[in-house]
């Protein structure tokens, strides 16, 4: 089985198989593509000259690099044409009947060198290298979609496939220019068994009414530096195909969070299955097409205004880096601030920190001089709560400790002015036991921002059972004078950013726990596979093992699904005092500063 693997098969030419194939004949490979639609095969042709087309207006490739790929690219109607094929690569529908037979038919055509690859990424590999006649050879080729630009392969290996053909396919996707990674056969893999139960997370959220889909694929946008929403995902992806995945995932692992949302078995069952029907948890102009249109669901702007309250001076409470990029914000956007600590030595030490935080920005061409001077003299740095006596808005920041937090409303109850709005940045305690430590929950809400504050763009806005419609009115178009986008979520535990990354991040420490993959494996398989910004276990170690697994308790003691108990690695490793990058050592290690 040690060949460089001139000529390919790709059996299947919808989407996928006809991105694999660009990506083969682009790099010199001979491409037998086989469907048995006249019209999918025509299609592929029609896709890849476009596609190609592109690249040469583009400066990727030069006219005759995408003549000879188009000349190395040929379709037929069965799969008697893999017969010279060295390597064959199956992407048809996500369903045993369907592969297996295609894998019966390959054994009676192809050499018996020829390597068998499925596609799949929710299907046993094992279960269909065991309808083949050399279980040996077939093993799982997982492309990621748009297969011309995603750099993630993984290569999935049975109890039964030949050291040589994982070898050899290894190296065809180094020399693709792809990122191998080596996983063992289990539903979902690496990537989709991290991202699919996200995926199902973020709509039974939605099923439940919780936030609006625009509000959840907002906040994990911009939140997290998604590129994409889940819900938009879902759509692109395909809530049919999705449903299947997740199928899968729940039979191996009986994990709750991996049972189908009952909204993905509705909406497949009634044909909305995403962008390629035209609807799913979006309308889209046209089946198969990219550009949202406004439907019966879409939010219009009339109704997300009300009559708020008149915000001119804030007071920000705290002195750590979240309570002094709260205050720089403010006070870009033209706000009077009073940033309140425990003492005016804490109070100077903040208002230090954000004129060296303006200052950078000076250096860096983003501000004048002229705004840095005016929005450092807009801020007075006070050491006492009572210098919030006037204010309009009071913003707490302080330490994430409910009694803490209660005292300081109490507190505030006491020295703010009768209609003060009243809000907390609380990231994991109840709105509601805070605002209930004052005579005036009705002016108490979440604003919920994410740090670094003055870069990141979302506040989540959250309103208890009993905050006035006026105070929320205030909140949102506060957010929106200083530049951030707020979206509404109710006072639950994580509300939508943390309750739907934090279980992802705990399932990524369960894969190690049981050996599945590394962590280099698994943090290179969401980022090149799903692109994130960051892989799981970078991310932890920059927010702090300590802090995430507060967050997983307070997740797991809100919604007392045994699936978000927290990983057992996780707390070892807090309490070993190995927190991530603030002690050196978290999930991995680091040089001290």
């Amino acid at each position: 089985m040690d060949t460089p693997l001139p000529t390919i098969a790709v059996v299947g030419l919808g989407t996928m198989g006809t991105g694999i194939a660009e990506v083969l004949a682009l790099a010199g490979r001979e491409v037998i593509g086989i469907d048995i639609s006249e019209a999918a095969a025509r299609q592929a042709v029609t896709s890849l000259e476009a596609s190609t087309a592109r690249a040469v207006g583009r400066g990727r490739i030069t006219e005759q690099e995408r003549a000879d790929a188009l000349a190395r690219f040929r379709t037929y109607d069965t799969v008697q044409a893999a017969a010279d094929a060295e390597l064959v690569i199956e992407v048809v529908p996500e369903t045993y009947e369907i592969k297996q037979q295609v894998f019966r038919e390959l054994d009676a055509v192809v050499s018996a060198t020829a390597i068998l690859a499925t596609g799949t990424n929710a299907l046993s590999v094992t279960r269909l290298a065991a309808e083949s006649q050399h279980p040996e050879r077939v093993l799982g080729l997982h492309f990621f979609n748009p297969a011309p630009a995603m750099k993630l392969v993984e290569v999935v290996s049975s109890v039964l496939t030949a050291p040589p053909a994982v070898e050899a396919v290894t190296r065809l996707a180094r020399e693709l220019g792809k990122e191998p990674v080596a996983v063992g056969d289990r539903p979902g893999f690496v990537a989709d068994g991290l991202l699919f139960g996200y995926l199902n997370q973020a709509a039974a959220m939605y099923e439940a009414n919780y936030a609006s889909r625009e509000d959840i694929d907002a906040a994990m946008k911009l939140g997290c530096g998604l590129p994409m929403g889940p819900l938009a995902l879902l759509d692109l992806i395909g809530i049919d195909t999705a449903r299947t995945v997740l199928e899968a995932m729940y039979s191996a692992s009986h994990d709750r969070l991996h049972a189908p949302a009952p909204v993905l078995g509705q909406l497949s069952e009634a044909g909305l299955t995403g962008r390629k029907a035209g609807r799913g948890f979006y309308t889209y102009d046209a089946p198969g097409g990219q550009d949202v249109v406004p439907d019966a669901l879409t939010p219009s702007p009339e109704a997300a205004a009300g009559t708020g309250r008149e915000i001119a001076s804030v007071g920000v409470a705290g002195s750590g880096t979240m309570a002094s990029g709260i205050a720089e914000v403010f006070a870009k956007a033209g706000y009077t601030v009073v940033l309140a600590a425990r003492s005016q030595e804490k109070a100077d030490l903040a208002k230090s920190r954000i004129a060296k935080s303006l200052e950078r920005s000076v250096t860096k061409g983003r501000l004048t001089a002229e705004a840095r001077d005016e929005t450092l003299a807009r801020i007075t740095a006070a050491g006492s709560l009572d210098a919030f006596a006037e204010v309009d808005l009071a913003v707490e920041a302080v330490a994430e400790d409910l009694e803490v937090k209660q005292q300081l409303f109490a507190t505030l109850d006491k020295v703010c002015r009768p209609g003060a709005v009243l809000a907390t940045t609380t990231s994991s305690l109840p709105v509601i036991a805070i605002a209930r430590a004052t005579a005036r929950p009705e002016d108490v809400i979440g604003m919920h921002f994410f740090n670094p504050a003055p870069a990141m763009k979302l506040v989540e806005v959250v309103r208890t059972v009993l905050t006035a419609d006026d105070v929320h009115a205030t909140v949102r178009a506060v957010c929106t004078k200083i530049r951030k986008h707020p979206v509404d979520c109710g006072d639950r535990a994580g509300f939508i950013v943390n309750a739907l990354l934090f279980p992802y991040l705990n399932n990524a420490i369960k894969m190690v726990e049981e050996h599945y993959a590394s962590l280099d494996d698994i943090d290179a398989a969401m980022k090149l596979g799903g692109g994130y910004p960051m892989g799981p276990f970078e991310l932890l170690d920059v927010v702090g093992l300590d802090v995430s697994l507060a967050i997983e308790k307070v997740l797991h003691r809100e919604f007392r699904d045994p699936g978000l108990a927290p990983a057992p690695l996780l707390e070892h490793l807090v309490a070993a005092g190995c927190l991530g990058r603030k002690t050196g050592r978290g999930f991995r290690e680091y040089a001290r500063r």
